[in-house]
């Protein structure tokens, strides 16, 4: 009974103060850097919720990690430019966008690591994800102005991505709905395309202005909405992917390549070590926070089960310049950013 007066007590006297509603905020911060080396660059990270791990890709090699330990589960070589990881649990596969040598997707076992074969895509084959509602793997070709799509029961020796659909600029990621929509940025223009995947053909395209360049998305389907991150002029653009209406434009750091969205909360990681955490409250959308995380952590991926971040990251030689300086060999590491 003491302590229940005592927790009264305590919380009128936050209340009066004004500081209780500090208490409906989500706060996230830094809990954890793994250091994990190795040679290579990185681009996109994608979680496997379910089995505590992500995967990160390592220019000619892509890497596994154990998301609590940071371990190097399994390491899986063979490429020219990795770019992004896709996978698709109920088959146990997972599809790996290769940029460089003519394009190619490589599919591998997601239990034994082992790759299964090499499909020919697009040049710069970037950014892929996959979208459950249509059984669709969808994948952006950067200098083929296309998306392929297909199934991920696909041949991985002999199969086919079939015939892409032309975008009309230059994409950079994608997000899909899960009912046959999928909104891709073009880079290059300043636009969301939207592709009816049934029809296979784009049906329109919607500026970001105020922001520019757009380069990472996320999806919130329930709330009809898409996030994304543009690095000139840097903002975080909130559309409506019913009418391509900008509900928001928030700013954001320098040099974004990734936007994610979990639980009423959308984040953009920026190359400066920024993450922004912004979310919605009474029909507003404002920036809930900053994060100051490590410089060149540009890209990420969110666990929506145990609530953490992995933004990959490493050291840069001294004096390095640039918009991507060489990096210290061996200095590769992932900072883990955690909600409290």
């Amino acid at each position: 009974m003491r302590l229940t007066r005592s927790r009264v007590v305590f919380l009128s006297a936050l209340l009066v103060g004004g500081v209780l509603p500090g208490f409906a905020q989500t706060h996230w911060s830094v809990t954890n850097t793994f250091h994990v080396g190795g040679e290579g660059g990185w681009d996109y990270v994608t979680v496997d919720a379910p089995r505590h791990r992500f995967f990160v890709t390592r220019g000619t090699h892509t890497q596994a990690i154990d998301e609590n330990s940071g371990t190097v589960l399994a390491d899986i070589p063979g490429r020219n430019r990795s770019h992004g990881v896709a996978l698709v649990p109920k088959l146990g596969r997972g599809f790996i966008t290769d940029g460089g040598g003519g394009g190619a997707i490589f599919v591998f076992d997601m239990n034994t690591y082992k790759v299964l074969g090499r499909i020919p895509t697009m040049p710069d084959s970037d950014g892929i994800i996959y979208d459950p509602g249509t059984d669709l793997v969808l994948a952006v070709s950067g200098d083929g102005n296309a998306l392929m799509a297909f199934h991920p029961n696909i041949d991985p020796s002999n199969g086919n991505v079939g015939s892409p659909i032309q975008l009309g600029g230059s994409p950079e990621f994608l997000a899909a709905d899960g009912t046959g929509k999928a909104y891709i940025n073009l880079a290059d223009k300043n636009l969301i395309a939207v592709v009816d995947l049934h029809a296979r053909k784009v049906i329109a395209r919607w500026p970001v202005a105020p922001g520019g360049h757009p380069t990472g998305m996320a999806i919130d389907p329930a709330h009809h909405r898409i996030f994304i991150g543009c690095r000139s002029p840097q903002r975080l653009i909130v559309m409506n992917t019913d009418s391509g209406k900008i509900e928001a434009a928030l700013p954001i750091g320098a040099g974004n390549d990734a936007v994610r969205f979990s639980d009423g909360q959308a984040f953009a990681s920026c190359r400066d070590g920024s993450l922004t955490v912004a979310s919605e409250s009474g029909g507003k959308f404002s920036v809930e926070q900053t994060v100051k995380t490590a410089a060149g952590a540009r890209t990420m991926g969110i666990d929506r089960m145990t609530h953490k971040i992995f933004l990959p990251t490493a050291q840069t030689e001294p004096g390095a310049t640039g918009r991507r300086p060489a990096m210290k060999p061996g200095s590769f590491e992932v900072v883990v950013v955690s909600r409290q």
